[in-house]
């Protein structure tokens, strides 16, 4: 953080994702300065000035701006939610090419800013664009932070909280893995308040185990869902986004399921992937290693072994 501890993000894409990012940011204070970048330099200034017109509303003073690369110099977060959307009937590495294309130029420039501070990636597929902007940038691991299963596990503590109706504050269960199709629920680690879900759902007249499971099948298709319904999803993602920069700022040490770099943990290596993480003003300060079952360390190894694979045919 800047000596004068003015909090300041340079938000790379201002589509769906970014617009609702930068509002979560605007009604939530959480930064002083926010700078706005796109390859369309028309569109941030519209944003920039819309969002300004809500800054008399809210309960702080940003400013806000559409800005250039060099911008980036003295910023704590550059976060990015730029790249090209996965269009119909095209394959998930295809996309993954395009957006490291991308992502290179982007990195080239904020890099030459002298930027040094925390990445905070939302693009998707985000474990492997972390991974890519890891490697480009070459920051330490704990800089670079994806979005990984922030989302998810928000998605899950909520149909859980309206299953037991208890608030989903309350409910602690994590979805691990990559944000996508082989992410899963590591079910023995899950509780209400102290109490063990199993022993809830023993308690709870007319759950089954195979309750939870429908449960975590709805948590994985919910994108799909919400994409069918209204194209895109992004109102629950820049909340989480903001949720992410909230225990950066506030130096939280808040646990959170971001997608971080594995080092040996869970018996994992050169892997991003979403786990529960300690977040702070210094990015991820450490990874936090939950006693999985045998069926959940499988299940984290080949959501390991799918990206990995992913990432040898790049």
């Amino acid at each position: 953080m800047k000596g004068n501890d003015r909090r300041k993000i340079v938000l790379v894409g201002t589509g769906m994702v970014g617009t609702s990012y930068a509002y979560a940011l605007l009604n939530q204070n959480l930064c002083d300065e926010l700078v706005l970048i796109d390859i369309n330099q028309k569109k941030a200034e519209g944003e920039a000035m819309d969002l300004n017109h809500g800054v008399p509303f809210s309960g702080g003073n940003m400013e806000i701006y559409a800005g250039e690369y060099t911008d980036c110099h003295d910023a704590d977060m550059v976060v990015l939610t730029a790249g090209l959307p996965q269009k119909e009937g095209q394959s998930r590495l295809d996309l993954l090419r395009e957006n490291r294309k991308v992502f290179h130029t982007i990195l080239e420039s904020v890099l030459e800013s002298g930027f040094h501070g925390i990445f905070l990636v939302a693009t998707n597929p985000v474990d492997l664009m972390a991974r890519i902007v890891y490697e480009i940038s070459g920051f330490p691991p704990g800089k670079v932070i994806g979005t990984g299963t922030a989302l998810d596990t928000a998605r899950l503590r909520y149909l859980l909280g309206e299953k037991f109706m208890i608030d989903p504050r309350n409910m602690h269960a994590y979805v691990m893995g990559e944000h996508g199709d082989s992410e899963f629920v590591p079910w023995s680690q899950a509780m209400m308040a102290t109490k063990p879900i199993f022993e809830l759902c023993s308690e709870t007249e007319g759950c089954h185990f195979q309750e939870l499971l429908e449960v975590e099948e709805e948590v994985r298709m919910a994108a799909y869902k919400i994409i069918e319904a209204k194209k895109a999803t992004y109102y629950g993602i820049g909340m989480a986004m903001a949720r992410i920069t909230k225990a950066i700022f506030g130096n939280e040490h808040s646990v959170l399921t971001v997608s971080a770099m594995l080092q040996g943990e869970y018996g994992e290596k050169d892997i991003f992937i979403g786990v529960p993480c300690v977040v702070n003003r210094l990015g991820i300060a450490r990874i936090i290693e939950c006693t999985l079952g045998p069926e959940e360390k499988n299940r984290l190894h080949l959501s390991c072994e799918t990206l990995s694979q992913t990432y040898q045919e790049l």
